[in-house]
């Protein structure tokens, strides 16, 4: 047995040791590459949630209600819609007792056939000295992605 290497010994090893880097680099770069589809694909699936969020959220209203002080003693509930769609069929009511704004107001203004985005109505509030400081009032409405929709506000003096 003799240990001498030919010349075309040496050039298959080398041929064989750059195999060898040729498939460890392009098992590496296969790595990385899977890597990137995976973070594409998160990418592109947050970027889907975000456009039906937003989608959903141009299709949603938000009403709700605040007393507003105007003057040293006169008082207003504004009732307002900071979402992106109009509200429809907008009604207030008041689970536990009404101290505060005239049946009359609530009548004439209530339900309310639309409120569009940013858009408000104010009513009218009289509270006295038996007028409780906290008051929970119900918000209901219609929009475009639900005819059945609710808020409980809670209005303090």
């Amino acid at each position: 047995m003799s240990l001498v290497m030919t010349f075309s010994d040496v050039t298959a090893l080398i041929a064989l040791g750059l195999s060898g880097y040729a498939i460890w680099t392009t098992s590496k770069f296969n790595s990385r590459q899977l890597s990137l589809m995976e973070t594409q694909e998160k990418l592109n699936k947050w970027q889907l949630e975000q456009g039906e969020s937003e989608a959903l959220q141009a299709r949603k209203a938000d009403v709700g209600a605040s007393l507003v002080k105007m003057g040293r003693s006169n008082y207003r509930l504004k009732v307002f819609n900071k979402g992106k769609a109009p509200a429809r069929d907008i009604r207030i009511e008041f689970p536990d007792g009404n101290d505060m704004i005239p049946d009359s107001e609530l009548r004439h203004k209530f339900p309310m056939e639309i409120l569009e985005q940013h858009q408000s109505v104010d009513l009218i509030a009289a509270p006295d000295m038996a007028t409780p400081p906290k008051q929970s009032a119900i918000l209901r409405w219609a929009d475009e992605s639900s005819e059945h929709n609710e808020k409980i506000v809670y209005l303090t003096l």
